[in-house]
């Protein structure tokens, strides 16, 4: 039942050019099959050779062709915008931009929301140069922030992913203020304690037999990061009110 499902979710390569004709009347067959050679769209193949096209190749082509008609953009260009919103960047917010790094979504109050702290690994993938782009640092500081544990790469990858990119920031911004890098190890200390507090909890609750273990586990991985990180932020604030 999956694998017919999933055959009918797929498009032939005229089905797909009827789809698009309408928005852009000059796409051709031919076309489309150029910008497969040049490595814009992977559509699948049947055993008989027929190409498939899934929904996120004609969202591709779409954006290929927008990109021709109305930026002007070689292909080169177009290629590289693929790469990085295949990573996790935004699209280009007007013509002669490139691909954005995302806003961090918060809670109202400013508060990360329990559901940011999913189990999930955060899709974005940032190279290097972006992640001293989006946090506004150079490349030195960033060095530091590596030699004092603050960040890292994603594990067996060169890419950064969205925690990196907001604790680099969010020191960038310290740094204003006189704090180095070296300061905020401190910071990395306290985290790392109220990891081991949670995972003290957590570890029986994981070690359950029944099916809902997991999902049980997890959902108190996020309540209690959110309300850790809410806690430590009010009483550095009912701190700070004290002592003033």
């Amino acid at each position: 039942m999956r694998a017919a499902a999933s055959s009918r979710s797929r498009m032939s390569i005229g089905e797909v050019l009827s789809l698009l004709r309408a928005d852009f009347p000059e796409v051709s067959i031919s076309k489309i099959r150029f910008l497969e050679t040049e490595g814009l769209i992977e559509p699948e193949r049947t055993p008989s050779g027929y190409r498939k096209f899934s929904h996120r190749d004609v969202e591709r082509l779409r954006y290929v062709l927008t990109s021709q008609r109305e930026h002007y953009l070689p292909l080169k260009v177009i290629k590289e915008h693929l790469d990085a919103i295949d990573r996790g960047l935004e699209p280009p917010a007007a013509s002669g931009t490139g691909p954005q790094v995302p806003r961090v979504v918060l809670a109202g109050d400013g508060y990360p929301s329990a559901d940011s702290f999913s189990a999930e690994p955060s899709e974005l993938r940032l190279s290097r140069a972006e992640l001293v782009s989006g946090a506004e640092i150079d490349d030195a500081f960033l060095e530091q922030l590596e030699m004092f544990g603050l960040v890292k790469p994603r594990p067996g990858t060169s890419h950064y992913d969205g925690e990196a990119l907001v604790i680099a920031k969010t020191a960038g911004e310290l740094a204003a203020f006189g704090l180095e890098p070296r300061h905020l190890r401190a910071f990395k200390t306290a985290a790392d304690r109220e990891v081991g507090l949670v995972e003290q909890v957590v570890s029986p609750m994981q070690r359950g037999r029944d099916a809902g273990a997991k999902a049980r586990a997890e959902e108190a991985i996020k309540q209690m990061a959110a309300l850790s990180v809410r806690l430590h932020a009010t009483l550095v604030k009912s701190g700070l009110r004290s002592s003033r």
